[in-house]
């Protein structure tokens, strides 16, 4: 069909579409169905403590105690050498004025579809300037978009929806089983709640006498100071050794989706934790000793930021996506456990992301705009190891929750290429909503 407004007439055909696809839909300028309302300056030493959420360029940016606008909300970025954000509120909100919100002008247009629309096409192409690229709101009006009938876009933003509101229910539960081993590791191993408990005469809380058993009543001195009777303070060279990656070949990196996904400390999260939003593909030779496997424990050995906000931190490698392959490249280090009796990968990780171990790592860090560590620094820590005994009991009630995030994690990664594979067909019409649902009925 037709555009409403052709190409040549100040318009920007939609990013990410073929050329030569067959729209069901109009193509109407984005001009004739929002205005891009600007934020207003609110710093952040003038907010005042509440729930409504701050939004700017990147994103929610903290919260206050009133609204600039009413729910429901679409928030564009507007200027930033960053990537320019793209956000949905459920609730009134604030923008300040790095940002831009959307009001609709014609009943014809659900919010929450161009939501998932401009979430698709993004902005950063559509930015001007260099030293503070700004999207102007006449550039973002000749962005051409398709406009189905309204209750087709409903139902293109209720199928959407869904998907985006399983992963986030993952994501949520995930953090909530984050939450408690980090929270079971701090009671057991650095407050010492159940050696204390009995100290005092009193059950241990949150566990049976089978367990409660193989704590000790009372402490004694060591070099890190109190620790449980009989337990021992251990460097790290005791149990572990730690193997740098590959150096992966610049020429062979892609901007495809390849076989091969080459980790980066990107894909750390600050405090700990794996994240796969900044994937970076590889496409040459792979010696077979630098590909990962799932559950393998590798550490950040090298930060390009200049807070050197990851070095140092671990992840818990997850199942790749079928097909695909992690690779082990130089930045990180690989953690080998070789004293199987005295330490256990989940009570590593722990040690790894404890608030002792980061001071240390970023004591002796290297380094100006580009922070190191090194095996020998990560080996030389020292911290205080309990029995195998209090180690199994550990690994064995916080293991199924870190499998738990796993199996989260794979079917976020599966609901997301699902999402991104229908979202074009449905804004296009090459798909339909009604069509989808029959073919799900089929299969189930």
């Amino acid at each position: 069909m037709a555009s409403e407004t052709s190409t040549t007439d100040a318009a920007t055909y939609p990013r990410g579409f073929a050329r030569d696809i067959e729209w069901r839909w109009p193509l109407v300028p984005a001009r004739k169905l929002v205005t891009l309302n600007y934020g207003r300056a609110l710093r952040a030493d003038t907010r005042s403590p509440g729930r409504v959420p701050v939004f700017g360029t990147n994103g929610q940016c903290g919260w206050h105690d009133a609204s600039l606008a009413k729910a429901p909300g679409l928030i564009l970025g507007r200027k930033g050498q960053g990537p320019l954000g793209v956000e949905w509120c459920d609730k009134d909100f604030w923008v300040i004025d790095t940002a831009y919100y959307a009001s609709t002008l014609t009943p014809d247009l659900d919010l929450k579809f161009l939501y998932h629309l401009v979430n698709y096409v993004g902005l950063n192409h559509l930015k001007d300037g260099t030293s503070n690229p700004t999207l102007s709101r006449d550039t973002f009006g000749a962005q051409l978009f398709p406009l189905p009938p309204l209750a087709e876009q409903k139902a293109i933003a209720g199928v959407l929806g869904a998907l985006d509101n399983k992963i986030e229910l993952n994501r949520r539960m995930n953090a909530t089983l984050e939450a408690m081993a980090r929270a079971l590791f701090q009671s057991w191993f650095v407050d010492f709640d159940p050696v204390r408990a009995k100290l005092d005469g009193r059950q241990p809380v949150g566990m049976d006498e089978a367990i409660a058993e193989i704590f000790p009543k009372s402490f004694e001195e060591s070099e890190c100071g109190l620790m449980p009777t009989g337990w021992k303070v251990r460097q790290l060279a005791e149990v572990l050794d730690v193997k740098h990656g590959f150096a992966f070949e610049g020429k062979y990196f892609s901007d495809e989706p390849t076989r091969d996904v080459l980790l980066t400390p990107g894909n750390f999260a600050i405090g700990g934790g794996f994240q796969d939003n900044k994937l970076k593909y590889y496409q040459g030779p792979v010696p077979v000793e630098y590909v990962l496997s799932r559950h393998d424990l590798v550490l950040t050995m090298t930060d390009l930021s200049k807070a050197a906000d990851t070095l140092g931190y671990p992840a818990v490698i997850p199942q790749a996506a079928t097909g695909h392959r992690y690779l082990h490249n130089q930045r990180l280090g690989k953690v080998l456990i070789t004293n199987c009796t005295a330490a256990t990968p989940m009570f590593l990780y722990h040690v790894f992301c404890s608030d002792a171990y980061r001071h240390e790592i970023l004591a002796g860090a290297t380094g100006t705009t580009v922070k190191h560590t090194s095996p020998t620094r990560i080996r030389s820590f020292k911290t205080v190891f309990p029995p195998f005994d209090v180690l199994r009991n550990f690994e064995q009630i916080v293991t199924p929750w870190y499998l738990r995030a796993t199996q989260n994690e794979c079917e976020s990664r599966t609901l997301a290429t699902l999402r991104d594979t229908l979202l074009p067909k449905l804004l296009s019409g090459e798909l339909s909503v009604a069509a989808l649902e029959s073919k799900l009925e089929v299969v189930s």
